[in-house]
């Protein structure tokens, strides 16, 4: 470790660094983050970009008595080094280490637990109210991306914000890329800070040249007071009321820090508008800043390389090839995304269909209305979201599309568990939250072929169906290249035990909604069960589930998804309707928040890998488990 950083073990360690010195230390800092990310995985061109900005903050403002909350959050790697986290970046989105993303359990400098977009304005200024409340006088800090502005929320903080008497600064981390490239109106104003920057330059020059002239100097600044927001982006935010500064270079410690410094004396709410680069410092990050948004181990010296082997193609891929073909076969499919077009896998659409491609930005409410205003006009418009994003829509989802009965595909990615992620993006409510809305259909395929097959299934409706799916790739089965469809509401038998006929009433079934599916398979041939594949949580397919149960003697749900109100829940309250009473054990994530680690390993912990699943049958069903005698075959 470099010398610099090796003191400093909180901020107050690096407040007390002479300025001269906090240029090197950057360097060090950037290079301990390449370091860092290279051997863990994790968000790497987001916070070399965020690097001297974090000094700057933590050298200006008396934290963590100052507050700052981090939008997203993923570009914290340095903050959590400089704040006493250094030693545990190994340990970084690892189960039991650091969190990838502010926690405020985890340290005294994370007021404010982010992960999802567009929140930190909302959040700080909830701080410097109750600052002002109380009578305590310390600053509040939200640092907010340009692509997190877009979302409607954090304008309806700066709404309230400019109104409210209270010490708020918002600092706009300028760096003209979100995940996906930015879009939108405001993303295009934004963008004149290129010319901004000729702006800021030949301003300085104006000035010089026109102070030896007077009258022509105050002209100009009369002028400049009426033109700048047609150059800069100024005027917005100060008719939300804030005093905006800025663009200033995000890289450069002599314009930050003496800014900062001024704007700590400053009363009411301030607006720093900041550029900065994704990637700094490192040229790869810098020329490619999405491939490097999220990756996995590497060698900073080599780079991302393909791997010899292509690996398995995941779900988002096989769902990215199907929106092609059914696009290509009709053309009333519209795509839709909220700024998530690489990871809801379709730049191949975009790339093929771009009048048909829609990215609307960090803005999932919208996406949803805006999908439904399509359909009324007869289009298909199919949504790809991220199940813990659609969240963040779900009035739209009740109110403009359920209640009207819309065709609208909702394709669900990253359903379940998504590992170093954690908890804040874990795919864990949606058949609970969406299973008690009417004219909603839930399919739930158990592998890559059945995902295209329900997606399918669920585009020849006529109203609004959710296809949910996991992130990452599956058993590996072979993907059929048509666009057949799966029968509707339906599930099928995939193992039947070993032993009995069909009409006697013994042993024990396992319906499994998903991909699930695999390990009860695998627990099932050590325990001679009968495997269902449901396929839909919504609606369910009670004839199967009635003729199931009736032949015996106990029953089991397997849901990689929240067990209070899911699948199984739905199972029971269908047999309490028929007035059938079954012994049921309910599996599926548990009544809790389910931390950051290595997807595997939280199903197991879960009890939903094929061990966990068998133990619980055993222990719960020892007595209705029939093994089969060894001459005896099962019939699939």
């Amino acid at each position: 470790m470099s010398k610099l950083l090796a003191t400093i073990n909180d901020p107050a360690d690096l407040r007390r660094l002479p300025r001269t010195q906090l240029a090197a230390l950057a360097g060090e800092l950037r290079a301990y983050v390449l370091d860092s990310v290279s051997k863990t995985g994790g968000h790497l061109s987001s916070n070399l970009g965020t690097v001297e900005l974090t000094i700057a903050l933590h050298y200006v403002f008396n934290t963590p008595e100052d507050r700052i909350v981090w939008d997203v959050g993923h570009q914290t790697y340095p903050h959590k080094i400089l704040t006493g986290r250094r030693d545990r970046m190994a340990s970084l989105r690892q189960l039991g280490g650091l969190a990838g993303f502010p926690q405020r359990s985890e340290s005294a400098y994370d007021p404010f637990g982010t992960a999802h977009s567009s929140t930190s304005i909302s959040a700080a200024l909830g701080m410097a109210m109750a600052a002002r409340q109380k009578g305590e006088h310390r600053r509040a800090v939200a640092v907010i991306g340009d692509g997190a502005m877009s979302a409607g929320m954090a304008f309806e903080a700066l709404n309230n914000a400019g109104v409210a008497d209270c010490d708020l600064l918002v600092i706009l981390n300028d760096n003209d890329m979100s995940i996906s490239p930015p879009v939108g109106a405001l993303n295009r104003y934004l963008a004149q800070l290129m010319s901004g920057r000729f702006y800021a330059a030949t301003k300085e020059l104006g000035k010089k040249v026109l102070h030896v002239a007077p009258p022509l100097f105050e002209l100009a600044k009369r002028f400049e007071e009426q033109a700048k927001g047609l150059v800069v982006p100024a005027t917005l935010f100060e008719k939300f009321g804030f005093n905006y500064i800025g663009p200033i270079d995000g890289h450069d410690l002599d314009s930050l820090i003496p800014t900062l410094e001024n704007i700590k004396q400053l009363k009411g709410p301030q607006f720093l508008h900041v550029v900065t680069k994704k990637g700094q410092g490192y040229k790869l990050a810098e020329a490619d800043p999405v491939a490097y948004h999220g990756p996995g181990k590497f060698d900073p010296a080599v780079g991302l390389v393909t791997p010899a082997t292509p690996p398995k193609p995941t779900f988002t891929q096989v769902f990215g090839h199907w929106l092609c073909d059914m696009a290509a076969q009709d053309k009333r499919l519209v795509g839709i995304t909220p700024a998530m077009r690489e990871g809801s896998g379709m730049v191949e659409f975009h790339q093929r269909f771009p009048d048909r491609y829609y990215d609307v930005g960090i803005a999932e409410q919208h996406a949803v209305t805006f999908a439904a205003g399509m359909a009324t006009e007869g289009l298909k418009p199919v949504v790809a979201i991220y199940s813990t994003f659609l969240q963040r829509a779900y009035d739209q989802l009740i109110h403009d599309v359920a209640l009207q009965d819309l065709p609208v595909v909702f394709a669900l990615d990253r359903a379940g568990l998504v590992g170093s992620d954690g908890p804040t993006h874990a795919g864990a409510y949606d058949i609970p939250y969406l299973r008690c809305v009417p004219n909603m259909s839930i399919a739930c395929p158990a592998d890559e072929n059945e995902l295209r097959k329900l997606l399918t299934t669920a585009f020849q409706q006529e109203h609004p169906v959710a296809v949910r799916y996991p992130r990452g790739a599956g058993v590996g089965v072979a993907v059929e290249p048509g666009l057949e469809a799966l029968p509707f509401g339906k599930g099928e038998v995939r193992r039947r035990r070993a032993g009995a006929p069909d009409t006697s009433c013994k042993g024990v079934a396992v319906l499994a909604f998903g991909t699930l599916l695999h390990p009860a398979l695998q627990a099932a041939e050590r325990l001679n069960l009968t495997v269902v594949n449901m396929r839909w949580a919504k609606p369910l397919d009670t004839g199967l589930l009635l003729q199931v149960a009736a032949s015996h003697e106990a029953l089991v749900t397997l849901e990689e998804g929240a067990v209070m109100g899911g699948a199984g829940s739905a199972v029971s309250e269908a047999l309490q309707a028929a007035g059938v009473q079954k012994p049921l054990l309910q599996l599926g994530l548990r009544d809790e928040f389910i931390p950051h680690g290595d997807p595997a390993r939280l199903l197991a912990l879960q009890g939903l890998d094929a061990a966990g699943i068998e133990a619980s049958i055993q222990a719960r069903f020892a007595a209705h488990i029939e093994r089969p005698a060894p001459n005896l075959k099962v019939v699939g």
